[in-house]
């Protein structure tokens, strides 16, 4: 069954999903956020689209665990989304993802500004974190 990860900001929702066996993630595209009910369509094309089973959100906590405006924002889209589909959603820290994903582009040689790119790559770290949970002993 795929997975979608989605990494929800301001700006834009980065987007990731898995391989039909759910052991790999893989950046998949970024939406520009313009309105509200055309982001979530487009997250549900692609749900229908790639025949998603599940969807991981990443929910930004503060450094100290706590949820914070950002955090609060993206469970109220989560929640109209979630009154859209069928398909089960959970929520994963993904406190540092968008940090660690600028570092791995960086180290991998890519260019200094690329912050669309870092939220695909940031959904991919939260679902991949999420699948290899899932895979533990």
């Amino acid at each position: 069954m795929r997975s979608l990860g989605l990494d929800i900001g301001d700006k834009r929702i980065g987007v990731a999903l898995s391989d039909p066996d759910g052991i790999l993630a893989s950046p998949l595209t970024i939406i520009n956020r313009r309105d509200e009910s055309q982001d979530i369509e487009a997250i549900v094309d692609i749900i229908s689209q790639q025949g998603v089973g599940r969807i991981i959100v990443g929910l930004p906590r503060s450094m100290d665990g706590s949820l914070g405006s950002q955090a609060e924002k993206v469970e109220a889209f989560t929640q109209r989304l979630a009154s859209r589909i069928q398909v089960p959603l959970e929520y994963r820290d993904e406190r540092l993802t968008t940090v660690l994903a600028k570092r791995l582009r960086q180290a991998a040689g890519g260019k200094k500004k690329r912050k669309a790119r870092d939220d695909a790559q940031a959904a991919a770290l939260i679902l991949q974190g999420y699948l290899d949970e899932g895979r533990e002993p």
